[in-house]
């Protein structure tokens, strides 16, 4: 049964937060905003920008914000642009004949979002270069999120690159741009956004009313706005809490508990967010702040009641912080493959908390507890 529009949802919106074609300011971005700025009134703009930095700390958002600003042809010295105006209403509506989105296509087959961008979805924006050249003026493509895309897709979207459409602008969005063919990021000018800083983080997520958990979900999120408000509206401060307690009964596992952990990534993905995609999440940064607490002490503020006294004793040294390093790296290569090959989420999140638990110093606090 074909699904509704309406009832698909946007592999670009963090769950709980507005799309960021709605958003209309860049919060703590100011250098890369200015980069490019710079660069279009100079009459230097590159036809590939290419913006990095880590997961929602605000790349789409600045995005959507040089697309308005492109199409609405505003000349303001900065990006700000009249949510009335006939082009930004248009823009939120997806409605401008002039922009394309290329995101994750669903797929009615399954049910559920493709894994992938497909070489289908590149196809379409060589059709609309082709299409609305004709209407004459300024085009821009957003590509979100190009580390999407599989190799089919990326090549054909080498070949756009290689050979620009006259007045068009592509906006290619990277989590992580290392997973791009580096042929493509050559022929991009890369604009670059860092996460912001714990106390700007606190200060923003206080005045969108989440006081009470402002200071844990700065430290969970690692500076990303968009990332602390997805993980406020899946309840993953609660997912991190669990984990916390339940690599605390290590060495000797609790199974049942780890099986209850393990059980709530099933679940369908839908407009309030993906069960799976968030556990994977929970547990990368848990893994990753192991690591961190190996080099540099255990991590201030907390995230989670107990982790600090956790991570002293799971990672007290820098041989540790290099195993679970490793082990980071290697689990996040895997939730990609499960995730694309559509294996049972609980089953693989069982096998990497078991993984975890049998890594050198998770079994080494046996001789501390």
């Amino acid at each position: 049964m074909k699904t509704e529009a309406a009832d698909i949802p946007e592999p670009d919106r963090v769950p709980g937060a507005p799309h960021p074609r709605h958003t209309t300011r860049v919060i703590g971005q100011d250098a890369a905003a200015a980069a490019f700025l710079q660069a279009a009134q100079g009459d230097r703009l590159h036809h590939a920008w290419l913006l990095t930095g880590p997961r929602g700390v605000g790349k789409a958002t600045l995005a959507w914000a040089i697309a308005r600003w492109l199409l609405a042809e505003s000349g303001r010295a900065d990006l700000a642009v009249d949510p009335d105006m006939p082009e930004a209403r248009r823009i939120a509506a997806l409605s401008e004949p002039r922009l394309a989105l290329i995101r994750r296509p669903w797929d009615d087959k399954t049910g559920r979002l493709r894994a992938e961008i497909t070489v289908d979805e590149i196809r379409k924006l060589l059709s609309f270069f082709h299409l609305s050249a004709a209407e004459g003026g300024r085009r821009v493509a957003i590509i979100d999120a190009a580390d999407d895309m599989n190799i089919p897709a990326a090549n054909a979207l080498l070949k756009v690159l290689e050979e620009p459409p006259s007045d068009a602008l592509i906006l290619l969005i990277a989590h992580q741009p290392a997973r791009l063919l580096p042929t493509i990021r050559s022929r991009c000018r890369t604009l670059r956004l860092s996460p912001l800083p714990p106390r700007q983080m606190s200060a923003i997520l206080s005045d969108m009313g989440l006081n009470e958990d402002a200071e844990a979900l700065s430290a969970l999120s690692d500076g990303s706005v968009g990332e602390a408000l997805r993980l406020a509206g899946q309840g993953g401060l609660d997912r991190y809490q669990d984990l916390v307690d339940l690599f605390a009964t290590l060495p000797r596992l609790d199974r049942l508990a780890a099986s209850k952990f393990a059980d709530g990534a099933a679940g369908r993905a839908g407009a309030d967010g993906d069960p799976f995609d968030l556990t994977i999440t929970v547990l990368d940064r848990f893994v990753t702040r192991l690591a961190r607490a190996g080099l540099m002490g255990a991590p201030l503020p907390q995230a989670a009641r107990g982790e600090g006294a956790l991570m002293a004793r799971l990672s007290p040294d820098d041989h540790a912080a290099r195993i679970w390093a490793e082990a980071q790296a290697r689990l996040s290569a895997r939730a990609r493959t499960g995730r694309a090959v559509n294996l049972d989420p609980a089953a693989l999140v069982m096998d990497m908390v078991l993984e975890l638990a049998q890594l050198p110093p998770a079994q080494a606090s046996l001789t501390k507890a």
